[in-house]
């Protein structure tokens, strides 16, 4: 059974992963807008991703026997300077979702509610994967991305990433 707090986090977390959605989808905007069509690529498919993590909780809460409770999503800023900001943004909020997800670990460890680790273990790998996909962005954008050859090749390469659905077992 999970306790009154696990499924908090874990209703809560559905929200966030909307909101991430939502966020990456203006990052996608910002990058339309200004003709790099890899990098919105890149981020509507981040975007597709984080809606799938929320149905993802959502099942998960409603297979234990919980009605997930919808909250409202909040707006995300869409007023960015520049390509950097956008992808610090990017790692700052990987590194946001990564800590909430560990804190609902935390709590059912501490709850012995070895069912709902198990659930969030490939969430922790996941965010280890988000998180450096998202730092190698921006170690690419440093080493190169004020150079517009090397900007059109990033570019380029980000419009060849597909969507894959998580093959997570519920």
């Amino acid at each position: 059974m999970l306790n009154e707090k696990t499924k908090e986090l874990l209703n809560s977390q559905i929200n966030k992963e909307f909101y991430s959605a939502y966020l990456y989808l203006a990052f996608a905007n910002y990058f339309d807008n200004n003709g790099l069509d890899g990098f919105a690529n890149y981020f509507k498919i981040q975007a597709q991703e984080e809606r799938d993590h929320a149905l993802l909780f959502l099942e998960f809460l409603q297979n234990n026997g919980i009605l997930p409770m919808l909250e409202g999503i909040e707006k995300p800023n869409q007023n960015f300077s520049s390509i950097k900001e956008v992808l610090q943004e990017a790692l700052n909020h990987e590194k946001y979702v990564t800590a909430s997800i560990n804190t609902i670990y935390d709590e059912a460890i501490n709850n012995k509610d070895y069912r709902t680790t198990q659930f969030l273990d490939w969430f922790v790998k996941e965010q280890l994967e988000e998180e450096k996909s998202a730092d190698d962005l921006l170690v690419k954008w440093d080493m190169y991305g004020e150079d517009k050859r090397s900007l059109y090749l990033l570019d380029k390469e980000l419009s060849e990433r597909v969507y894959t659905a998580p093959s997570l077992q519920l």
